[in-house]
């Protein structure tokens, strides 16, 4: 066993948090559909959230505090994997449109501009998107080149 797996990295540690986040979306409605799942599935693999992990998480994502990320980068990806879980079924409600502004405060955004970075996000997740176009979009509306 090594240093690094007796001390987890803190980027490890934002990882499971927000791989716990994007879970307890899915699990809004109560239960994980089969694209839910291929999503996360696929989305564990990319953050490095381990098959014992990824069984943890599942099973009680409550036990996993969210990180804030430290770069505005990450926080746009962070925000880009959120809203991709929840906009999954392509079906924009008010429930969703709250839940977003929350996510977007809690990942960093200014109160003041949370709306339009949600409607924003909204409208270009109805389309079929990638993290450097969603990126691109979002610093239009919010375009502070060094939020921290």
């Amino acid at each position: 066993m090594s240093i690094s797996d007796l001390y987890p990295t803190r980027l490890h540690e934002q990882n499971k948090g927000h791989f716990a986040t994007i879970v307890k979306l899915a699990l809004l409605d109560q239960k994980i559909s089969d694209d839910e799942f291929k999503l996360l599935e696929r989305l564990a693999s990319r953050l490095d959230i381990t098959k014992s992990e990824f069984d943890a998480i599942l099973k009680d994502p409550s036990n996993f505090e969210a990180i804030s990320p430290d770069s505005y980068d990450e926080r746009l990806e962070r925000l880009y994997d959120l809203t991709k879980m929840l906009f999954l079924d392509k079906n924009p409600t008010i429930d969703k449109t709250s839940t977003m502004d929350r996510i977007a405060v809690g990942l960093g955004f200014s109160v003041e501009n949370v709306r339009a970075i949600v409607k924003e996000a909204i409208k270009f997740f109805l389309k079929e998107p990638d993290v450097e176009d969603f990126k691109s979009v979002i610093k239009k509306v919010n375009p502070i080149k060094h939020e921290s």
